[in-house]
């Protein structure tokens, strides 16, 4: 036999597999299913929305009618990548039982043997999400009693202040999310970088060099330091304040920066290390009290261990989808509690209502939960999205549906897609210092 025939054959027989079998069922588990007749996974099917097909929603179907769940995938810079990454995932997994979550996961992880990059996982999220969706109504319960039950009346969200490029724009922006009931409050000096950069055409720049703005770490460790000690002055020590540094220095000049910004004491200071250099926060910790929240872009669970077993951060930080799914994520979140580290959720204006569900079920069920990035959606996207999860005063309230408690109106998803959308996605474009060096991320 050929070794792709082999394979192919292998991968057919994987999708028929079951640990379990509906014949080895016990009788406690039959009761525990209520009757309820067995469902299998007919279809797994990925559904693109938004501007340029960000958005990615997958949709897994069974046998019972009507039963389906769905799951988020998004990717804004890389959308086309998704669609095939699912389609060879609903390989090993048409036929399965959905209920049988944890070794969906580990079979669907293990696949492609090479592991743990960003395609995959979101691939895998969506996959996962919606089985716990499924699960969830099958059992007519919300996500967050499956995951244990609330530890919460409701869910707090960080706002991210007006990115204005003054200093009294900033404190603005702090005054208005304050008025809208937020208590943690992020705030940037317009946008990431911002604080640090040359203007165009000014410094002494080399022949040949580049011509647009440009960034200089010791700027920004002059400027931002004196930007938090100013709102601190204006509106005090009420509102929790956060600041997320983007990768952009050095490690000494990190530390520096964490120093300078003891006395307007942060809730928490995210990524002020790159993803290479994430040793050096045994030296960060020795130096300085000021919180740390990382990695966002870390996709193992494996990878953040070093920084939860050695108490290295205050704060682990990820999207729900980018790891993998719910299950991995609560995996990490239960590790980070054994030593006292807690969780901040990202999202983003890019992320999707249903990882931004997922997410607010998990911090509801969660003891170490710290805080979770908000996010805001258009009247048309919540429209596309039912049960979409929404911001009141600073809180999340989880919804009391079964599953996930959001669903997706697909004629309206289909709309919200800009016509002619460009599904290769974006590149990302670098900052880069007076000299022409790019600067990370």
């Amino acid at each position: 036999m050929k070794r792709r025939d082999f394979l192919k054959s292998m991968a057919l027989a994987g999708a028929a597999f079951s640990p379990v079998g509906e014949k080895n069922l016990t009788a406690q588990e039959i009761a525990a299913r209520r009757g309820l007749p067995p469902v299998k996974i007919t279809r797994i099917r990925t559904i693109q929305t938004r501007r340029n097909a960000g958005w990615a929603i997958v949709k897994v179907e069974t046998s019972q009618p009507g039963l389906y769940g769905i799951g988020s995938a998004s990717d804004f810079f890389r959308p086309g990548t998704i669609p095939p990454a699912v389609d060879v995932l609903a390989q090993g997994l048409i036929g399965r039982d959905p209920d049988e979550i944890e070794d969906i996961w580990q079979s669907s992880y293990m696949s492609s043997l090479w592991r743990n990059n960003a395609t995959m996982n979101l691939a895998l999220s969506g996959v996962d999400m919606a089985l716990w969706d499924i699960k969830g109504k099958r059992a007519n319960m919300p996500l967050y009693q499956l995951l244990g039950g609330r530890c919460r009346a409701a869910v707090p969200v960080y706002d991210h202040a007006r990115e204005d490029t003054t200093f009294d724009g900033v404190v603005e922006g702090v005054r208005a999310s304050m008025e809208r009931g937020f208590t943690h409050i992020r705030i940037q000096l317009g946008g990431y970088g911002g604080g640090g950069f040359i203007d165009p055409g000014k410094g002494e720049r080399p022949a040949g060099g580049p011509k647009g703005r440009v960034f200089d770490e010791d700027l920004y460790i002059e400027t931002i330091p004196k930007l938090f000690e100013y709102v601190r002055k204006k509106v005090g020590f009420e509102p929790k304040l956060l600041h997320d540094a983007q990768e952009h220095f050095t490690p000494l000049k990190a530390i520096q920066l964490a120093k300078l910004l003891e006395p307007s004491r942060l809730f928490f200071l995210e990524d002020v290390l790159n993803l290479e250099q994430l040793q050096w926060y045994r030296s960060l910790r020795q130096v300085t009290v000021t919180p740390q929240a990382a990695h966002e872009k870390l996709t193992s669970p494996a990878e953040y261990m070093p920084l939860i077993s050695e108490r290295l951060v205050d704060f682990i930080r990820f999207r729900i989808s980018k790891v993998g799914g719910i299950t991995p994520a609560r995996k990490i979140a239960a590790m980070a509690e054994l030593y006292g580290v807690r969780t901040a959720f990202q999202e983003g204006g890019d992320n999707d209502p249903v990882n931004f569900a997922a997410a607010m079920h998990l911090d509801a069920a969660i003891v170490n939960f710290g805080i979770q990035e908000e996010n805001h959606f258009t009247p048309e996207e919540m429209e596309a999205f039912p049960g979409a999860p929404k911001v009141e005063r600073g809180y999340l309230y989880p919804s009391a549906r079964p599953g996930l408690g959001v669903d997706i109106d697909e004629g309206l998803a289909a709309k919200l897609l800009a016509s002619g959308s460009d599904k290769r996605g974006m590149y990302y474009p670098p900052d880069r210092k007076i000299d022409g060096t790019f600067v990370r991320p």
